[in-house]
């Protein structure tokens, strides 16, 4: 049982992220915490995390937007939702003010680009079909087993659910991706896995694919040593980074621990080859990635001009 708790925004609503991928455009967060609840989840090593089972919802979001647009120089293209949270977890408080702060947005010319892996409510999903030239959408999905789903994201939508949403944005004009992250290795990163999920993503008429490898802090390895009950499975999961040394991210003062580059590098590749098995494009991001890759992975929308080009070894296409 996830416990909500509401509180009023003091800083401002619209704030570029520390991400480098998502500098320059304004990025909104509708919450501390997240009711989907991904043991993977980088976010719980943030100090602003509420930790457990509780999700902080900024009660005056809209208010705020409001006032912020009315006194802007120049009124945002696009705006991403939500770095550190998901837009359309399941608390009816979110999803409510998260329609109402769209319908702002679009109805107001403003474009919105945004990842989830929760299932989008019906009148927001005519709301966007209203608009899909101002929407961009990535849907988070790391396997077809619910199994996987079960145990790593267990407040999330079904995959199936997943996969529906991914064919009816593409059908309704919707720009569209899939977004595979993380891999988590040990648990869907082989042969089988991934092509049993990329057939998947293709069925559904999307033509690009996001992915990452898991990374660890140490909030997260402790979230999978608490949060799966197989051990042999942790073992398996965790063993695979061994003694990796830390890597510094393209977010402000920030450094992960990857998989080793070789191990990387192998996986992408894999993943690649794989998915053009079903004619899909993939996409690595720098931001995670900074040894190997110099592309966007496109989280926040259609490329502009000027962004790198996806490459998996270190060159700008």
């Amino acid at each position: 049982m996830v416990g909500v708790i509401q509180t009023d925004r003091k800083s401002a609503v619209l704030k570029p992220s520390s991400l480098a991928c998502l500098s320059r455009i304004p990025t909104v967060n509708l919450t501390s915490g997240c009711a989907h609840g991904c043991l993977y989840c980088y976010a719980r090593g943030y100090s602003t995390h509420p930790g457990g089972d509780r999700v902080v919802i900024y009660r005056n979001t809209l208010t705020k937007l409001e006032r912020e647009l009315v006194h802007r120089r120049t009124r945002p293209s696009v705006v991403y939702f939500s770095p550190s949270s998901d837009f359309f977890q399941p608390v009816p408080e979110v999803l409510d003010l998260g329609h109402s702060i769209l319908e702002l947005l679009l109805e107001t010319g403003i474009g919105v680009a945004f990842v989830t892996k929760g299932r989008v409510p019906r009148e927001t999903m005519r709301l966007l079909l209203r608009h899909p030239g101002q929407v961009s959408a990535q849907i988070g999905i790391i396997s077809v087993d619910e199994r996987v789903r079960s145990i790593f994201e267990p407040g999330a939508a079904s995959f199936r659910t997943r996969l529906e949403q991914m064919a009816e944005m593409i059908a309704g004009h919707i720009a569209t991706e899939a977004r595979v992250a993380p891999i988590l290795p040990g648990c869907t990163d082989d042969l089988q896995s991934l092509r049993q999920l990329t057939r998947a993503i293709a069925q559904t008429g999307v033509k690009r694919v996001a992915v990452s490898a898991l990374f660890l802090r140490p909030a997260v390895a402790s979230s999978l040593k608490r949060g799966i009950a197989d051990k042999e499975m942790v073992g398996k999961l965790l063993g695979a980074y061994g003694d990796s040394g830390r890597l510094a991210v393209r977010a402000e003062h920030s450094s992960i621990m990857p998989l080793p580059r070789s191990r990387r590098l192998a996986l992408f590749e894999l993943v690649t080859e794989v998915a053009e098995e079903f004619g899909l494009e993939v996409l690595v991001c720098a931001c995670m990635n900074p040894d190997i890759a110099a592309g966007t992975c496109n989280i926040r929308g259609e490329r502009q001009a000027g962004d790198f080009q996806p490459s998996l070894f270190g060159r700008e296409a």
